[in-house]
């Protein structure tokens, strides 16, 4: 098991100097803490994973993050656990599992450490993440059986996107559809990594400033949207195509159609934004 691509720079440790944030409701999971750590959780780890999720109050996004693994806990029906480190609160902790951005999560299981992302991620991409944790659980005797196998393809894949080598996983990804073209981890692990070749090395503050400068540069607005979606701004990513679509034609207007079609497979299908963007799409074309 391995962690999907880092698609942007999530928030450093020692810039966070935020007012704090109450998650919604009482904070899911476990907390965990050095002792519970090595008495409870570890052990829990060999009879079904454990996700550890490091978080401040004082980050947004890690706080929405933990509320949305608190709600996957629960759709996945005890699957797996949660436990949650404040690195406020428990900075030994969060070292000790080599936390250096938040959102962290890691997966525990039969007591090994997996890391997973270090970013936030809607909700589809993190069942794939969970749904890949439960299966490596499986081939470990750990947790449910009955979950797919990892294919050797998509072993191929997250190997090289762990190495930074993008074209290879994009090509392993593509070996797996001429297999398997149902595959839906397939399609949204090709998705993922094509959107971070397209993505690789761009500044996100620069490319929007350019974007708000130039609203008849195509590929810039594409390139922002790009960015938009893998920091979490997926309305606003939705929108920015949306809007380029009412007022382009031809093949201008062709190229954000494809490729705002490309971001909704990012994307949850259940995901309220996903329809109320198909929709506006549907009403853009027609």
């Amino acid at each position: 098991m391995s962690n999907p691509p880092n698609f942007a720079q999530a928030v450093d440790l020692s810039s966070l100097g935020k007012p704090k944030v109450n998650p919604a409701g009482p904070t899911p999971g476990i907390v965990v803490n050095a002792t519970n750590l090595t008495s409870e959780l570890l052990p829990l780890s060999k009879v079904k994973p454990v996700i550890l999720l490091c978080w401040s109050a004082r980050d947004p996004q890690s706080v929405a993050m933990l509320t949305l693994m608190g709600e996957l806990e629960k759709k996945y029906q005890d699957a797996w656990s949660l436990g949650h480190v404040d690195i406020d609160t428990q900075p030994q902790v969060a070292q000790a599992l080599q936390t250096q951005k938040i959102p962290y999560a890691v997966a525990l299981i039969g007591e090994q450490i997996v890391p997973l992302f270090e970013q936030p991620y809607p909700e589809e991409q993190v069942r794939l993440v969970l749904d890949k944790v439960l299966a490596l659980a499986a081939e470990q005797g750990i947790g449910q059986s009955s979950l797919e196998a990892i294919e050797p393809e998509e072993e191929e894949a997250i190997a090289a996107l762990e190495a930074g080598d993008f074209a290879t996983a994009e090509a392993a990804y593509k070996k797996l559809l001429l297999r398997k073209p149902s595959d839906s981890f397939a399609k949204l692990g090709l998705a993922q990594t094509q959107l971070l070749i397209r993505t690789d090395g761009l500044e996100i503050e620069k490319v929007l400033a350019e974007a708000l400068h130039n609203p008849s540069d195509i590929s810039l607005q594409l390139k922002a949207a790009d960015l938009e979606i893998v920091n979490g701004g997926v309305e606003a990513a939705f929108n920015r195509l949306l809007q380029v679509i009412k007022e382009t034609a031809g093949e201008d207007r062709n190229l954000a159609k494809a490729h705002l079609l490309s971001l909704f497979a990012l994307v949850d299908p259940a995901d309220p934004r996903l329809n109320a963007a198909r929709s506006a799409l549907a009403n853009a074309i027609f």
